[in-house]
């Protein structure tokens, strides 16, 4: 007998914990202030080892999880912005994402962890 099994398309990743994520930010705070320009962004404490706030447009923000796919509880670093601002990596294993948070270069091979966003009224809600 032969069992065949699918992939699932909506598997974010092998080893992230699912950590409840509600969070609420301004984007006009003065602690934030690269979420007032496109390309910008800014990290908080939240997620399970934190989360990147990306801004796309004036009304458009993606939220990714800190933790690299490929080894979530590597404690030698998190998903960064890289220097060039063009891109996220992370220091350990070295692979990178677009800021849609998709793989660009491996070893990951899962995209980042996306958390839910909505904005009103200048408040960021972040969720999961």
């Amino acid at each position: 007998m032969v069992i065949l099994t699918a992939c699932d398309s909506d598997n974010p990743g092998p080893g992230i914990p699912n950590v409840p994520v509600s969070e609420q930010i301004s984007v006009n705070s003065l602690q934030y202030p690269m979420l007032r320009l496109d390309g910008g962004y800014a990290y908080i404490q939240a997620g399970y080892r934190g989360i990147i706030i990306i801004r796309q447009t004036a009304n458009s923000y993606y939220a990714f999880e800190r933790a690299c796919p490929y080894d979530p509880d590597a404690s030698c670093g998190v998903v960064s912005v890289d220097q060039s601002n063009l891109f996220l990596t992370h220091s350990c294993c070295g692979s990178q994402f677009n800021f849609q948070g998709n793989v660009t270069a491996g070893p990951a091979v899962y995209g980042l962890l996306q958390y839910k966003t909505s904005l009103a009224n200048n408040i960021l809600y972040i969720s999961n």
